[in-house]
């Protein structure tokens, strides 16, 4: 039987793990409400770089914002961009990622550059090799992609997995080929009555250069968003994990008070029983 004294402490330490974890609840939840709106006011902001890019172009492809000027070669693969956890504590989810990523690959087709440690130890660990690590933005604004789009526009082709968030309780895992996301958030932007053309917009040096501007903003957004959404769905499962750790510690904490008021009870039931047999035995002897 375990002494009070040594149930009171574990009864303490569910209490402090139940303050922790409601903390560690209370900013996940916090986190996920800021990024929510910097995700809005960045589609707003797409929204006007779509419509001035969508007057502009001259064809139907994306050209990932390439300088004409730029000599270098495209290399013939398909970039594989993975967006993981800097840290261990995202669940199965990074695994899960990676070992779908990993279905697909082909290193004759493909090349990878990860994202987060977490995701680049599991790709260690299979013994694949990546282009390129960059670790997982600490901050959740004023995310620079610049060195990523510099791989990016290396490559024909660009596909990004990603974690993605569905609900508070649940999160899934999901692939975009990044051309085709940047043309699908500018279908839904709605169609301008102003007309943008050379007749009445100066464009510096040339409207070709602006065109490649607007496509590397673009790219830029898109990437954000889909870090964003990673680090959300991130988030949402750190809040789910303190949530049933916060349940479990304080359900943990009412058992071991039950314990404590149980084995206090039993010590005192004891010490009476000893007591009222040493009185019997007094008695017994004096008679």
């Amino acid at each position: 039987m375990k002494r009070p004294q040594d149930i009171a402490l574990e009864e303490d330490a569910m209490r402090t793990i139940t303050m922790l974890t409601s903390a560690f609840e209370g900013i996940s939840s916090m986190r996920i409400s800021q990024i929510k709106d910097q995700v809005v006011e960045s589609q707003d902001f797409f929204a006007d770089l779509w419509q001035m890019y969508n007057q502009l172009r001259v064809d139907d492809l994306f050209h990932y914002g390439r300088d004409d000027k730029e000599k270098e070669e495209i290399v013939d693969k398909e970039l594989f961009i993975a967006i993981t956890a800097e840290g261990g504590f995202s669940g199965d989810i990074d695994q899960r990622l990676i070992s779908w990523m990993l279905k697909k690959y082909d290193p004759e087709k493909h090349d990878i550059v990860i994202i987060g440690h977490h995701g680049a130890m599991q790709l260690v660990q299979s013994k694949v090799s990546f282009r390129k690590y960059f670790k997982l933005p600490s901050r959740d604004d004023n995310i620079n992609v610049q060195p990523l789009l510099k791989y990016i526009q290396q490559y024909k082709t660009t596909s990004v997995f990603y974690q993605t968030y569905v609900t508070l309780m649940v999160q899934d895992i999901k692939r975009i080929e990044l051309h085709a996301a940047v043309q699908a958030a500018g279908e839904l932007v709605q169609a301008s009555d102003e007309v943008i053309t050379e007749r009445n917009t100066i464009f510096e040096p040339s409207a070709y250069a602006v065109v490649a501007h607007l496509e590397r903003s673009m790219l830029e957004i898109s990437l954000s968003q889909t870090i964003l959404e990673s680090k959300l769905a991130q988030y949402a499962s750190r809040f789910r994990a303190m949530s049933s750790a916060k349940t479990l510690a304080q359900d943990t904490s009412a058992q071991l008070h039950t314990e404590f008021n149980r084995v206090k009870r039993a010590i005192a039931d004891q010490r009476l029983k000893e007591t009222v047999s040493g009185l019997k035995l007094a008695r017994s002897k004096q008679s």
